[in-house]
């Protein structure tokens, strides 16, 4: 597949963007003609950086408003399309696209729009320049993409071809498999863009909502499946509107860019796997990649923390014990069965406790870390002495570690380098991690959910809002198909995220356990301060459902919190937040598979709460 961007969906200048394209591996880029129109740089000079960086030129866009139009509006059209054929010249770019028309066009006639069509195709064909038409989905007489290839072809002009969007054909529920009956050397150009589902006019839609392929909810797989079998082999190329991505790091917005494309080029790939229709039908390469399963488990949670002891007491009142420290590395171990977490002291005195990094049990590491490493994961260096076990990793968008750890039957190789300093103890009742919270910076979210399903196999389930007294918080959980792993992606509202890194909404651990009370009651006994819930959440309680009166006292006197759906109950409570760190301990009954949704809003009005009484007394906690 021959990759290519439109400079509209970057951030920055254009030489900026250029140089992130390059470095993200693109192939080609598309200038569009406002960062044309704003570049101190001259067409030559943009041309000779884009060579320089090894970057073809593929498309300039967009010319609209052309076809459909009387006599005396045509020529006017005419002669601004050679100047900017004289302009392509300059730029060294072959192919132009031309839009269908949307304001000036007042003749509902295909007849009078090929002819006029091959018009300029004629005076495009005196610059070496071809022209791509396509149907934009809010065009006035156009906007079916089977309809404008019915004008080329009306045309007949070898210089007119077609550009096929998806966005603009997705949106509208147009069937793409039309795109076979196309020949291939007349699909002068692709555009791909997702979107995720919104019941909004599709111009609005498309202008502020687009994102990369896998961020959103359009069958993109399937739709560069027909390409691949119409025997397309140009460029493939992204045109995403959207607000966010032009307001993000250019840099880091190409690397997404470039992800999505290598993961959609994968996903086709097994799409068309197996399909007799698809055998030596198309010239499309595609990518393959290293295949892994979803991780088994999540193996630990690392913390670091200026100040170990809070998360320390924390631990062990929730039943932790100590396996004592690293034989070579300043972190400690503290678990209970097979729920593991890591303690470090970082090399920041001042630093608030925070989650840090993730372990996760994966079947083959190796295999899992070279998949990354092609999706542009960041890798991340660790030292390891002789005898102790090599584990991969690399960094996620929000900044969390990601540890590769090899899934094994019993204790895994690296807890066996901390000591074991702690007396025997009774196993206690927490089992497990059950999912982590982590917060996202808002202009980085989509990132974040490509890449913990192209890297991770983690697949997304549908995103909620959840009230706070300071906005909604949005989330989203990404899941393995077993639920062993369960990642839930939080964007805050802004006055939480003060630094825009996601930094200022707390992130959480939540340890799943076989008896709730039990290790509540462990809990009141050592001294733990939970998040306290207000007597108005119980009484509401007591309306929605016919809980036994002794359950509900018991709730009420352990800060406990309760749903229920048709797979059974949950239970659930929060610690006190320690820097940007809290706890929160789950019990399923028998089959639930949420997170307690309805009494989110409960737990953020609380620690805001809480929030606002420890800054007032200067107080670390929360």
């Amino acid at each position: 597949m021959r990759t290519s961007i439109a400079t509209v969906c970057l951030s920055g200048t254009l030489e900026e963007k250029l140089h992130a394209c390059a470095a993200a591996g693109f192939d080609g880029v598309e200038i569009f003609e406002q960062d044309l129109l704003v570049c101190p740089l001259s067409p030559e000079e943009i041309r000779d950086l884009a060579a320089g960086l090894g970057l073809s030129l593929d498309l300039y866009q967009p010319f609209r408003d052309f076809e459909g139009v009387d006599g005396q509006l045509l020529e006017g059209n005419l002669r601004r399309a050679e100047a900017k054929f004289a302009l392509m010249n300059r730029l060294g770019i072959d192919t132009m696209l031309v839009c269908s028309n949307v304001a000036t066009a007042t003749i509902d006639d295909d007849a009078v729009a090929a002819a006029q069509l091959r018009r300029l195709g004629e005076l495009a064909a005196g610059y070496g320049i071809r022209l791509a038409y396509e149907a934009l989905a809010w065009g006035r007489f156009v906007n079916d993409f089977e309809h404008a290839w019915r004008i080329v072809e009306l045309a007949d002009h070898p210089n007119v071809g077609t550009c096929l969007d998806s966005f603009h054909i997705l949106s509208r529920g147009w069937d793409p498999a039309g795109i076979e009956r196309i020949p291939a050397a007349k699909i002068f150009f692709v555009q791909l863009a997702d979107a995720p589902e919104l019941s909004l006019d599709v111009l609005s839609w498309s202008r502020h909502y687009r994102v990369f392929p896998g961020e959103g909810a359009f069958d993109l797989a399937g739709f560069v499946g027909h390409l691949v079998r119409s025997g397309y082999d140009g460029p493939v190329s992204l045109e995403v509107f959207n607000d966010v991505f032009r307001q993000a790091a250019v840099d880091r917005t190409a690397v997404d860019a470039m992800r999505s494309l290598t993961w959609l080029s994968e996903r086709t790939s097994l799409h068309l796997a197996g399909r007799d229709d698809a055998v030596g039908a198309g010239r499309m390469s595609l990518a393959t990649l290293p295949g892994v399963e979803e991780p088994h488990a999540v193996s630990f949670a690392e913390v670091t923390a200026g100040d170990p002891e809070p998360i320390r007491t924390l631990l062990y009142q929730l039943g932790f014990t100590s396996r004592g420290r690293h034989r070579s590395k300043q972190v400690e171990l503290m678990t209970q069965n097979q729920a593991r977490v890591v303690i470090s002291t970082g090399r920041e005195p001042d630093r608030e406790a925070g989650l840090s990094a993730l372990g996760l049990d994966v079947a083959d590491a190796a295999a899992a870390a070279s998949r990354a490493l092609q999706l542009q994961a960041v890798p991340v260096p660790r030292r390891s002495q002789a005898g102790e076990q090599v584990l991969q990793a690399f960094s996620a968008p929000d900044g969390t570690e990601i540890f590769l750890c090899p899934a094994t039957a019993g204790e895994p190789a690296w807890a066996r380098e901390f000591g074991s300093s702690a007396p025997e103890t009774a196993p206690g009742t927490i089992t497990g991690i059950d999912h982590v919270n982590l917060s996202q910076p808002w202009q980085h979210f989509d990132e974040a959910v490509l890449f913990y399903e192209s890297t991770l196999s983690l697949a997304p389930r549908p995103s909620e809002e959840v009230p706070s007294p300071m906005g909604l918080v949005r989330s989203q959980v990404m899941r393995s198909r077993s639920g062993a792993v369960r990642l839930a992606l939080n964007i805050a509202p802004p006055v939480f995220d003060g630094a825009g890194d996601g930094s200022g909404y707390p992130q959480h651990v939540a340890f799943g356990c076989t008896d709730i009370v039990a290790v509540a009651r462990t809990a009141v006994e050592r001294g733990l301060e939970f998040l306290p819930i207000p007597e108005n959440y119980y009484e509401d309680l007591a309306a929605r459902f016919d809980l036994d009166p002794a359950l509900l006292q018991t709730l009420r006197e352990l800060n406990l919190l309760y749903d229920r759906d048709a797979d059974g109950e949950f239970l659930h409570f929060y610690t006190s937040t320690v820097g940007n760190l809290f706890f929160e301990v789950v019990e399923r009954r028998p089959a639930y598979e949420g997170y307690g949704a309805p009494n989110a809003a409960v737990r953020l009005a609380s620690q805001y709460r809480r929030s606002r009484a420890r800054k007032a007394a200067g107080s670390p906690v929360r």
